[in-house]
């Protein structure tokens, strides 16, 4: 039970006195970057899985 303790002491010193946490405006410019890069990949895969409709539906049509 000690052992436990320590660990859970430990670990609030640590998260407390040795994490640097971001600022507010390190925060909402991370999540801006965030929310484009997966704003970007989304259309990116969008605009493949259409490529790839179109194409599947040719070869479909080709052979029934």
């Amino acid at each position: 039970m000690k052992k436990l303790l320590a660990n859970i002491k430990d670990s609030y010193d640590e998260l407390i006195h040795k994490v640097s946490w971001p600022t507010k405006s390190e925060l909402s410019n991370s999540t801006v970057v965030v929310m484009t890069a997966s704003l970007i990949i989304a259309l990116v895969i969008f605009a493949m899985d259409q490529c790839f409709e179109h194409i599947l539906r040719f070869v479909y049509q080709l052979i029934y």
